[in-house]
């Protein structure tokens, strides 16, 4: 088997971005897809272009207001995890990233948000009218690119994620405000508003190589239970980390009226009062009784319990890259489960 550098230099890679070792940190992890990923950001901002001035302010300003970019960052590393050697996998990561950030535009107008990744929202800026426009303008975008990829089943994928991610989004506004909402609810919400997307980004590298089906669907389930660690950890960070990790303001899950997984556990974990104390925040949203629910959850294992819930997802990701074949492109995408849980921003 070639070593890391050997498999570097065959695919063109500079040896200056080659990890000494198989890739154990987040930062490896974009050094090992730097080369890829500044290809994908050239084509970002190619296809960003629109001849309507406030398009290309609106978009360039929500793609470039910073970001993870691990959904892209997905699609090449599934890609070169099974051998591909070509450039289509830049263009799917570019409509991956498309896809997410049209999400962005159109959740921050549904929130009433006015801040994300440490900025002021677009909508904050330019008012709803323009980010939900911008929105659609970046969702058919991607949809133009992606009859560029000229694959049936590419298409499939995607058309699919994105229809799932919208009724994901009517199912999390059915559940606000509702303290009702059972931890099945929630999960099945995440499932389809967050995680579908990141399943995509997994399993379109797979596609792209021609991969078997059952290594296509192993790809789909590692992003999956990826994407699901993914958001839970973002729920236990809405409550213990600070608005500068965060990049936005602590409990803003809870102002907007969206009972979550450490909010449905202290709500049942708690006394008569402390549930009473919840049900009556979720029911009101707003900050108002901000200090009492963090309370709360500091007081009961709410937090525990959710991010053992992430771990047990990060874990069953990683069960699923046992069908891929071994390469420092496999180790990433373990790393990128591994930080999902052990990420404090």
């Amino acid at each position: 088997m070639l070593n890391i550098a050997e498999q570097h230099q065959n695919q063109g890679l500079s040896p200056s971005l080659i990890p000494e070792q198989a890739v154990p940190s987040i930062d490896a992890v974009n050094d090992l897809v730097a080369p890829d990923m500044n290809a994908v950001n050239l084509l970002i901002q190619k296809r960003l272009h629109s001849d309507v001035a406030l398009v290309n302010q609106v978009s360039s300003y929500i793609i470039n207001s910073g970001g993870k970019r691990l959904r892209p960052v997905l699609v090449l590393l599934s890609a070169r995890a099974f051998g591909y050697t070509g450039n289509q996998h830049h263009n799917l990561a570019a409509i991956v990233e498309f896809i997410h950030t049209a999400t962005l535009l159109h959740d921050d107008v549904v929130d009433a948000s006015d801040r994300r990744r440490g900025n002021d929202t677009a909508n904050a800026l330019w008012g709803n009218e323009a980010a939900v426009l911008v929105g659609d303008f970046l969702y058919s975008r991607a949809f133009q690119m992606m009859v560029g990829a000229g694959r049936m089943r590419i298409m499939e994928i995607l058309s699919d994620a994105t229809n799932t991610i919208a009724e994901g989004e009517v199912m999390q506004l059915l559940n606000c405000h509702d303290p009702e909402t059972t931890e099945q609810r929630y999960l099945d919400v995440i499932h389809c508003k967050t995680a579908k997307l990141f399943e995509a980004a997994a399993q379109l590298g797979a596609v792209l190589c021609d991969a078997t089906p059952e290594q296509e669907q192993a790809m789909a389930k590692f992003g999956m239970h990826l994407g699901t660690a993914f958001q839970l950890v973002d729920d236990v960070l809405d409550y213990s980390a600070s608005p500068d990790e965060m990049g936005k303001n602590v409990g803003d899950d809870l102002a907007e009226g969206k009972p979550t997984l450490p909010l449905i556990r202290a709500m049942h974990q708690g006394t008569s009062e402390q549930s009473k104390i919840i049900r009556h925040a979720i029911e009101e949203g707003g900050r108002s009784n901000i200090d009492a629910v963090t309370q709360i959850i500091e007081s009961t294992d709410a937090i525990t319990y959710t991010a053992n819930k992430a771990r047990q997802e990060a874990d069953l990701a990683i069960q699923y890259l046992k069908i891929m074949p071994s390469s420092v492109y496999t180790d990433a995408l373990k790393t990128l489960a591994d930080f999902s849980v052990s990420r404090t921003y």
